[in-house]
């Protein structure tokens, strides 16, 4: 192995931990040999040349090699000066974070003044390297100490903990675990475990923190991310220099002209993520003039806006030579496929989305071929619609989603499948089966938060006449359609003005 190590100009030697750690954030379809349990780290295709991340990659530390899952998120946060590695050239990917050097890195990230400093806590001396970071987290009310007035220092992080810190660093307003980890995995920023949770009382590990960090500075490493601005901006300086991140000792990718309109993407500290005719990248936020002011929603063009580039696809279960389940002389084939019309009409009528259906007619499709349709329309949502059939006595209404890392989307999926159910549950009133796990082709294989809702049990009695009736059928696709404005909803997106 060639060791071209660089690491003379990164900024702090961190601290080096005895214990090894097995869970751990992944790849998909690369799971470290040394876990059972793993949080998914897609791999992401950004279009920007520029961007540090599509660079060809470099061994920076002995022990982050091309191949390791999270390297070009460690390489992004290195090359800012964002974290570092010990004196002989090893980053320790698997050790555990402690509250010192998180309090570090969330500094560095924020361009906190880091000088060794007095702080407010007995256990954290001047002389600690942190210690600068640690007075200044706690002022700016990103971390704060124990009831007993110490900090403890090297206590290890823990995944549930991570989360808020990154809410409160980034200003997301939250007051709770919980709430944190909803807002994290919204935003694509984390995904859960491969095992449908979160994690949330796990340790962290070091190279699990890169990964969300980099994220949370750079939406870029995110899953399927689209650059969509909420704001537009002017620039107010001449020869803008664009950077890689948001901190000077990012590289520069371009320049922009004194009155250059922007799209604003996404604001850190003191800086601004903007997406011009030509680049995409980082800009101090002071040489730039709003034309909104910062912090606000997105007015509603801008939501209008942002919506059109949602594909939702709507599939009609079964088809053709297919007829799935029957009961009382009446197909799912038959059913599925009234509803999903009713859908397609609802965003046709009442919203901006584009809205795709995989059958509009009594054709046939593999699932296979659903699901690459999907994948063709570069689909936002997918919702397949079902009806069951079990002994003519069972009843009700249930939605799956799939949870495992094949779709790297879990928390996402089951968002998506609770929004949907709890609508249909209101609609139909019928028994509430509730929200499932399902190892289903259209979920599992799909690439998109994906639901499929079993509307009702065709072969029971009660059940069939919902399914046979005209307004009941168009209950269900409202239900459907304002089940998916509540998944919008819950990710931050104001969508009052399109609910039916």
């Amino acid at each position: 192995m060639k060791r071209s190590i660089l690491v003379t100009n990164l900024c702090v030697i961190f601290l080096l931990f005895s214990s090894v750690f097995v869970y751990a954030e992944n790849n998909t379809g690369a799971e470290d040999p040394n876990t059972t349990r793993t949080e998914n780290i897609a791999s992401v295709a950004n279009t920007n040349p520029g961007l540090l991340q599509d660079q060809p990659l470099e061994q920076l530390f002995f022990d982050v090699p091309a191949s390791h899952r999270a390297i070009k998120e460690i390489n992004y946060l290195a090359t800012g000066k964002i974290v570092s590695g010990s004196t002989d050239g090893y980053f320790s990917p698997d050790r555990h974070v402690t509250r010192a050097e998180a309090a570090a890195m969330f500094g560095r990230s924020l361009e906190f003044n880091g000088t060794n400093t007095v702080t407010n806590f007995p256990d954290v001396g001047q002389s600690n390297f942190a210690s600068g970071y640690i007075q200044a987290a706690s002022d700016k009310k990103i971390i704060s100490g124990y009831g007993d007035g110490t900090f403890k220092p090297d206590k290890i992080v823990t995944r549930g903990e991570m989360a808020l810190l990154i809410c409160r660093a980034f200003g997301y307003d939250v007051t709770n675990t919980q709430a944190s980890i909803k807002i994290l995995m919204s935003k694509g920023i984390a995904q859960g475990m491969v095992d449908g949770t979160f994690g949330e009382t796990l340790p962290l590990k070091r190279s699990d923190f890169s990964v969300f960090l980099a994220r949370s500075i750079n939406p870029t490493f995110i899953h399927n991310y689209q650059s969509t601005g909420t704001k537009n901006a002017i620039i107010k300086k001449e020869g803008l220099e664009v950077h890689d991140g948001p901190l000077l000792s990012y590289g520069v990718i371009s320049t922009l002209v004194n009155g250059e309109e922007v799209e604003v993407l996404n604001e850190f500290g003191n800086w601004a993520m903007i997406k011009s005719q030509t680049t995409e990248g980082f800009v101090q936020k002071e040489y730039l003039e709003f034309t909104s002011d910062p912090g606000t929603t997105p007015n509603p063009n801008d939501v209008y806006e942002y919506l059109k580039s949602q594909t939702i696809v709507i599939d009609a279960g079964h088809g053709g030579h297919d007829p799935g389940s029957s009961g009382y002389n009446v197909q799912e084939k038959a059913v599925t496929l009234d509803v999903a019309l009713k859908v397609q009409s609802y965003f046709a009528a009442n919203s901006p989305f584009n809205i795709k259906l995989t059958r509009e007619d009594g054709k046939f499709l593999e699932l296979s071929e659903r699901v690459a349709l999907a994948k063709k329309w570069n689909g936002n949502v997918f919702v397949s619609i079902h009806t069951n059939a079990v002994n003519g006595k069972v009843s009700g209404t249930e939605t799956f989603y799939y949870s495992r890392a094949t779709n790297p989307h879990v928390e996402q999926s089951r968002l998506l499948a609770e929004c949907i159910q709890k609508r249909m549950i209101e609609a139909w009133k019928l028994n509430d089966r509730g929200v499932k796990k399902g190892n289903l082709h259209v979920l599992r294989e799909n690439s998109m938060p994906a639901a499929l809702v079993e509307l009702a049990f065709i072969d029971h009695k009660g059940d069939n006449k919902l399914l046979t009736s005209e307004s009941s059928k168009d209950l269900a696709a409202k239900a459907i359609y304002n089940g998916i404005l509540d998944y919008y909803k819950a990710n931050g997106i104001n969508v009052s003005a399109f609910y039916k």
